[in-house]
Order: C-alpha cells, then sequence, then structure tokens
C-alpha cells in the first residue's frame, strides 16, 4: 500500500494504479488520476468505457482488486461510503416518493446530533441554494425533472461533503432543460467550492461546465486536459474522433525539420504541420485531422488562400445555426465523404449539391496522429 506522504496534496482525490474487472473483463485498467480541490471534473467517454465503475470506486460502492483510492490525503480503499467525506447524486436522482421536499433534502441529517430547528434551517438554506426557496412542503410526485435534481443536489449538498460525485444526473431531462442546468451546476460549483466529479457521455456536458476532462476508453483514460486542449488538440486519434467531428485523411511523410513536418495527400497535396500537433509514436505514417469549422469555402471573389482542394458537394444539411456540407474529394480512390461547418450562413458561399467548390485550411488548424 502506498502511504500518505507521498500523494500531492493540492490533489483532493488521487486514485493510483486503479483496476476493477467484472467477469475477467477490466472496466478499470491500471488508472492513475489526480483531481484538485475545488475544480469541476469530468470524466467523459462512451457506455462501457469504465467511468461509472471509476466513480463508484471513488464514492466506496466498488472496491478496487488493484491500486489506492486517496481522498483528501488518506487512504480511504477500507472506509466505507457513509464514512468517506463524499456524497453522490445518482442518475435516476433516488428520491423518495413517500417524502415531502423537506423530508428528502434532511433525510442524511435524521441521526445527527442537531436540534430539529438546525435542520429546518440546513434545509431551508439547502433548498435557497439551488433555488427551491419555499418548495419545503410539496409533494416529490408534483416534481418536475428539473425540480427533482435540484432536490438530489440539495440533498447531497446539505451534508457538506469535501467531493460531489455526480453520475450522469442530466440524461433524463430535455435539451432545453438539460443546458438550463447545465450552467445551473456550473454555477452552484463556483459558489459552493466543492469538488465536482461529473460522468457523462456527452460532450457538450463536459465540455461547457468542466475545468478539466478525463476521456476514458476500454477502462483506460486516454487524455486528461483542459476542455480547450481537449477539442483543439486531442492527443489520440479516439479521442479526436469522439470529441465533436474530425475530418481524417490518410498521408505520408515527406519532410521533416526541427519544428515541422511536411506530409503529402493526393487531393490536399503537401501540408506542413507543427511538430506540437503531431501525437503518437513517430513513423513514415500519418492521418492528419481537421475539424468541419476549419474548413473554407472559397467564393469566387476571394484571393485563392495558399493551402486549398477542390471538392464536389454531395450533400447539404441546414442544421439552424449552421449549414453541414458533406464533400467528396476529386482525385480519392476510396468513397470517403468528409464535413464542412459553415456558422456564418448569411456572409458565405451557398453551393448546392453537385456543384465544385474550392476549400482551404489554416495549416495550424490542423492535428496529425503517426498510425500504429
Amino acid at each position: 500500500m502506498i502511504k500518505k506522504n507521498s500523494i500531492n496534496n493540492e490533489k483532493i482525490v488521487d486514485l493510483l494504479s486503479i483496476v476493477k474487472s467484472f467477469d475477467h473483463v477490466k472496466a478499470v485498467n491500471n488508472v492513475s488520476l489526480g483531481i484538485n480541490e475545488g475544480e469541476f471534473f469530468s470524466l467523459l467517454g462512451p457506455s462501457g468505457c469504465g467511468k461509472t465503475t471509476l466513480l463508484r470506486i471513488i464514492a466506496g460502492f466498488e472496491k478496487p482488486e488493484n491500486g489506492d483510492v486517496f481522498i483528501n490525503g488518506t487512504n480511504v480503499n477500507s472506509v466505507a461510503p457513509n464514512n468517506r467525506p463524499t456524497n453522490m447524486v445518482f442518475q435516476n436522482y433516488a428520491i423518495f416518493p413517500h417524502l415531502n421536499v423537506s423530508e428528502n433534502v434532511g433525510y442524511g441529517l435524521r441521526n445527527t446530533n442537531l436540534s430539529k430547528d438546525q435542520i429546518l434551517k440546513k434545509i431551508d438554506g439547502a433548498l435557497q441554494l439551488v433555488g427551491l426557496k419555499g418548495y419545503n412542503k410539496r409533494a416529490s410526485s408534483a416534481l418536475s425533472g428539473g425540480q427533482r435534481q435540484r432536490v438530489a443536489l440539495a440533498r447531497a449538498l446539505i451534508l457538506k461533503p469535501r467531493v460531489l460525485l455526480l453520475d450522469e444526473p442530466l440524461s433524463a431531462l430535455d435539451k432545453n432543460l438539460r443546458e438550463q442546468m447545465q450552467f445551473e451546476l456550473r454555477q452552484l460549483q463556483k459558489s459552493v467550492g466543492i469538488t465536482f466529479i461529473l460522468v457523462t457521455h456527452d460532450q457538450t456536458e463536459a465540455l461547457t461546465m468542466s475545468d478539466r476532462v478525463g476521456v476514458m476508453f476500454n477502462g483506460k483514460v486516454d487524455q486528461v486536459a483542459t476542455p480547450e486542449q481537449i477539442y483543439n488538440k486531442p492527443e489520440t486519434k479516439k479521442v479526436a474522433a469522439f470529441i465533436g467531428s474530425m475530418n481524417f485523411f490518410e498521408t505520408k511523410c515527406l519532410e521533416k525539420s526541427s519544428k515541422t513536418v511536411t506530409v503529402f495527400h493526393k487531393d490536399l497535396g503537401n501540408v506542413k504541420l507543427l511538430k506540437n500537433n503531431i501525437f503518437g509514436v513517430e513513423n513514415t505514417k500519418l492521418t492528419i485531422g481537421i475539424r468541419p469549422e476549419n474548413l473554407k469555402i472559397i467564393s469566387g471573389n476571394l484571393k485563392i488562400q495558399s493551402k486549398f482542394f477542390t471538392a464536389k458537394i454531395v450533400e447539404k444539411s441546414f442544421m439552424g445555426d449552421t449549414m453541414l456540407y458533406s464533400i467528396k474529394l476529386n482525385q480519392s480512390e476510396n468513397n470517403n465523404t468528409y464535413n464542412i461547418s459553415v456558422s456564418d450562413i448569411k456572409n458565405s458561399p451557398n453551393p448546392n449539391i453537385g456543384d465544385k467548390i474550392s476549400v482551404t485550411f489554416e495549416e495550424d488548424d490542423v492535428v496529425a496522429y503517426y498510425e500504429e
């Protein structure tokens, strides 16, 4: 077992070499992860990647078969969930239907030494914190989805945990309410100042609310970074494909210098890549990635940029605030299609299906991955 004094004191949660298996399948595979005090941290990944298992290990509902869990510098491997400085908001909120709002929120205070007046005062404070002042006597059955979520948050926060664990708490809400609650959750976290750890498969949710994001696949954490870094400089091809949309082009290396690598693609031509934007173990083949919004359709009166290629529009979709074009390249032998996303619809060219277009991009916006 690792000694307490080897832990960085700035980390409120420190996971060291965590392994957890179910039926001989590793749900969490040797994960080491530090989460700082006071930050909003999200575990993001597809279903079955191990993110909820990792959250349950922090909470104490699952025991790791290997590794150590430290919370606030103390090893809690053998500490029961109710004795850890954590609390959890579950996906289904776990609101007691036979109790009113006040009784639900104050449920965890029943066995404390607090007087009735002290408990009621704490309940009032928790409800005010989540925007439910005056809802004390409201029946649980009379609450909307958003109100139920707020009750679950108030019940979790009333015990003043050092870490609040959130297991996809917004997944059951409709789009508009979910977006509203994303903002409210982030504001709540800032106001209370405690660490929030969110599990979600919704990339927009994670990028919108988080200080940092850990992206998981197959029981492992591929990248931990700020939302901007995760989106603009994904360090693996899997992260690049999972976060947003990415156009991938297979290329061959032509020339290397101290700061750049030049690659060739039969449609894009020579592309000079910054070495800071290249990831993986170096070899002769590179897959480059360009976000749809970083591809620009060149209008007739616009001066041709230094980097451009020609393509044909095969599909066109109006998305409300954006126009999405699917294109095929002129010289590629495969049937791959690539996407262009245009946000400034009114001031941009408006080609139709079947039209041939010229497309430009900035080489600084390109990321690349050496093929494994």
